[in-house]
């Protein structure tokens, strides 16, 4: 098959990652790629949110299939200019993206199937929002009501703090310009990855992110600083839950209202006294927890995101190693603020990589025959063991053996399961 992914970060890195292994996969475009992706993949410039270029380029290709990383190509339709067209997709339709695209949308999806998540209100007057606080009081969550590249969240613990990301919002910050103000949910945040085909649903993965740029999750959020699977809060009978009062409901409501959701929903949750709610979709896999779930499942995710984009979810099984893995984010020093390129990375040619281990590339560059920074986050350094424990210690061997004093990252990745 001629395969292309759509996207050039570290979750695009695990997906070639992966899917490069499978016999099935003959030749595999990525674009726009990054340094690491080059060395196993094809790296194209293209304009991944435009419909016109990305399909002229999967017809001057001959791609046979489409796998569609980020969230923003879904928004803008490319799945379904796709489509149209005769190509095979893994990715969600631009109504069903709506899901991440809007906020509002998916509390309205939740009201409508009774899926438990937090009391919310949406306001597109800011002084509506601020009267709205001060009737609620603190702490309280703030929320841009469109894609923000996950940095649009702000759990105000004052209603100054709540004061000032509504302003933030309607300055356009953001770029939009409405908010979504919601309960405050306490608990433990827990990641949940199912496969959809538009009717059945397959449970393949539980994560744990770390969004908080500092140690003992302080600090401003980020799009995030490490991950690792699974995550020990969602056992059995709690996916079971999420699965019979969050997932199934809203995938009948996305197919009843003529929009099936084809793709992998990510169900951000909160638990707290063994019960799930629902804090928010993504319809892409999570960066980084992408990494963390590829490394764990290897080279039969071509064969499951096939299925899905086929429709042929409910005769397909997921083969897990029953092992945990753990991801480092490594970050440009200055993010998720203003932050500097151009740095050059190195220790990366002395590291093996393999189905035990290896350095994700996200915001990355190759000058002069050098690996530089090009982005905020970089790196993510993951490794499987047979504990987390082991899976932590192998992590941060490989962050200490690259060379990258303008870089940083958290040394706590993993904290609470550990």
């Amino acid at each position: 098959m001629n395969i292309l992914i759509l996207g050039g970060g570290g979750r695009e890195h695990a997906l070639a990652w992966a899917i490069r292994q499978n016999p099935k996969c003959d030749r595999l475009i990525v674009a726009p790629g990054n340094a690491g992706i080059a060395e196993i993949a094809r790296c194209a410039s293209l304009d991944i949110n435009s419909r016109s270029e990305v399909l002229a380029f999967a017809e001057e290709h001959a791609i046979d299939f489409v796998v569609v990383g980020p969230e923003a190509p879904l928004a803008a339709g490319v799945s379904d200019a796709l489509r149209e067209a005769g190509f095979l997709v893994f990715g969600p339709s631009q109504a069903a993206a709506q899901l991440e695209a809007s906020k509002a949308f998916t509390k309205e999806i939740c009201d409508a199937c009774g899926a438990p998540t937090a009391a919310w209100a949406r306001f597109a007057d800011a002084v509506a929002a601020r009267d709205y606080i001060a009737a609620q009081g603190a702490p309280i969550v703030v929320k841009a009501d469109g894609l923000a590249a996950g940095k649009g969240v702000t759990v105000a613990e004052t209603l100054a703090d709540a004061e000032e990301a509504i302003n933030l919002i309607f300055r356009g910050e953001f770029g939009d310009t409405s908010v979504v103000i919601e309960e405050f949910m306490a608990g433990e945040e827990a990641s949940f990855f199912v496969l959809c085909d538009g009717t059945d649903c397959l449970p393949i993965g539980t994560a744990q992110d770390h969004k908080r740029v500092g140690e003992g999750d302080t600090g401003p959020n980020t799009g995030g600083m490490g991950a690792y699977s699974p995550a020990p809060v969602l056992t059995e009978a709690l996916q079971d839950q999420v699965m019979a009062q969050i997932i199934r409901p809203t995938v009948a409501e996305m197919a009843r209202r003529g929009t099936p959701f084809q793709g992998v929903l990510y169900a951000g949750l909160m638990i707290e006294g063994g019960r799930a709610r629902l804090v928010e979709y993504n319809v892409r896999f999570g960066d980084p927890e992408c990494q963390v779930l590829m490394l764990r499942l290897g080279a039969q995710v071509l064969d499951l995101l096939l299925a899905c984009a086929e429709g042929r979810l409910s005769d397909t099984r997921v083969n897990w190693a029953g092992d945990h893995a753990l991801t480092v984010v490594m970050a440009a020093k200055g993010y998720p603020g203003a932050y500097e390129k151009g740095s050059v990375i190195k220790g990366l040619g002395g590291i093996p990589e393999g189905s035990f281990q290896m350095v994700f590339h996200a915001g990355t560059a190759e000058k002069d025959g050098q690996v530089t920074a090009a982005g905020g986050r970089v790196l993510a350094c993951t490794a499987r063991g047979t504990t987390l424990a082991e899976a932590h210690q192998r992590a941060y061997a490989l962050v200490d053996q690259i060379d990258w004093p303008e870089g940083f990252c958290r040394r706590d990745i993993g904290w609470r399961a550990l």
